[in-house]
């Protein structure tokens, strides 16, 4: 088992308890003091949070909605003890297809934790670790099987990088959330649709019907104008989708994350500069990167047993200028120290706390196991998330 997952550890991360925090975990050996209730003067049971730690706050260069929180130990220890998700295969979809719009069915803790003892919720888990896998030991560059299906994929993302060419972002005065966004993802919803009935074979078409509500909602949120790790989540989902209906195999895996995922990241990127995208539910400074999660998993499964790049590398500006565009992880941790200005270790102390971590295979099992427990587990994340006759909700 992985257990020097270290880095939700940060030397100011003690007890900090969110005022929310709904995690159920024993209380510590410390006697519990109680703090008053500010709506009815009570008791309460959570103890009153701990003083502002004394770390120098991080630059300013983002609104979030709420305070970074520092992980609460407790969890933390949780997530380091529990298993590292394994690869599944996804078995193809049987027919008599029963194609119907999707929905929400996922509204509380009980929810969430019917949806990860489901077939759907550790099929597709499993599915986003085999991706992982399929990715360990290439460089971006590397040859590898592309299906007319995974081309299809990719000219698809390239319409949408031309629709961002062609909706240049609005003057406004607000800092964040460009109004033109709004254009943009009309014009993505409006051709989803006929874009994606590309992909399938005449007998699918009608799959469209689930297909598009995953895609559509794959790139923000056009009323918030925001994106985060549940708008990447529903990607990874669309795929899955695709590989449930038999469209892309095994065998196109490492083109989904070296040639699909990349183009879609590069989209991504494109979107949030230009049209200054807020980060949808950020952790502030306690997240890994204020929009996605799943580059890291692939970029760190990609530099298993690497020669001479270890997690501490990130801090080599040499290596990051040379090798970020062979390399998914190190082209991350370009982007954040391009975005955001200041000492590392202060705006991004997660990231920090990575590259202590001795080898990627344990950087690797830790977001596996992160990325269940802080984005497929949560659920204001799941919420939004959808089921139909694809991804089941039984």
């Amino acid at each position: 088992m992985e257990d020097s997952h270290h880095h939700h550890h940060h030397p100011n991360d003690t007890d900090h308890h969110h005022p929310n925090d709904t995690d159920h975990h024993p209380p510590s050996s410390s006697p519990p003091t109680t703090g008053t209730c500010c709506k009815c003067g009570g008791p309460t049971t959570f103890a009153p949070p701990q003083p502002t730690p004394t770390f120098s706050l991080p630059p300013t260069y983002r609104p979030i909605r709420a305070p970074a929180i520092p992980p609460d130990p407790n969890s933390t220890r949780a997530i380091m003890l529990s298993p590292v998700p394994q690869a599944q295969k996804v078995p193809i979809l049987p027919p008599p297809h029963d194609f119907h719009t999707p929905t929400k069915r996922i509204h509380s803790p009980d929810d969430i934790r019917h949806f990860h003892d489901s077939f759907s919720g550790k099929n597709f888990l499993g599915f986003v670790v085999a991706l992982s896998e399929s990715f360990r030991g290439r460089k971006i560059s590397d040859q590898c099987h592309q299906s007319p299906t995974t081309l299809a994929v990719l000219s698809i993302l390239e319409t949408l990088t031309l629709f961002a060419d062609e909706t240049p972002p609005v003057p406004q005065s607000a800092r964040y959330g460009n109004v033109a966004y709004r254009t943009w993802h009309e014009k993505m919803s409006n051709s989803a649709e006929s874009l994606i009935l590309k992909l399938l074979p005449e007998n699918l078409h009608p799959a469209t019907v689930e297909l598009v509500p995953y895609f559509a909602d794959s790139f923000g949120n056009a009323s918030r104008i925001d994106y985060g790790t549940g708008h990447e989540t529903n990607f990874a989902a669309w795929l899955y989708c695709l590989a449930r209906l038999g469209v892309v195999g095994e065998e196109d895996y490492p083109a989904l994350v070296a040639r699909v995922f990349v183009k879609y990241l590069e989209l991504m990127r494109k979107l949030q500069l230009l049209y200054c995208l807020e980060p949808a539910g950020s952790h502030g400074v306690w997240g890994l990167d204020d929009y996605h999660f799943l580059p890291f998993i692939f970029g760190s499964s990609q530099l298993i047993d690497h020669k001479y790049m270890k997690p501490k590398s990130i801090h080599n500006e040499d290596i990051l200028e040379n090798f970020s565009n062979e390399y998914l992880y190190l082209a991350c941790i370009a982007f954040v120290k391009k975005v955001k200005k200041g000492v590392f270790a202060e705006h991004s102390p997660m990231l920090d706390d990575i590259s202590g971590v001795p080898n990627w295979n344990k950087v690797n099992s830790g977001l596996l196991k992160m990325y269940k427990a802080e984005v497929l587990e949560k659920v204001p994340i799941m919420q939004h998330f959808l089921f139909g006759s694809i991804i089941k909700w039984e």
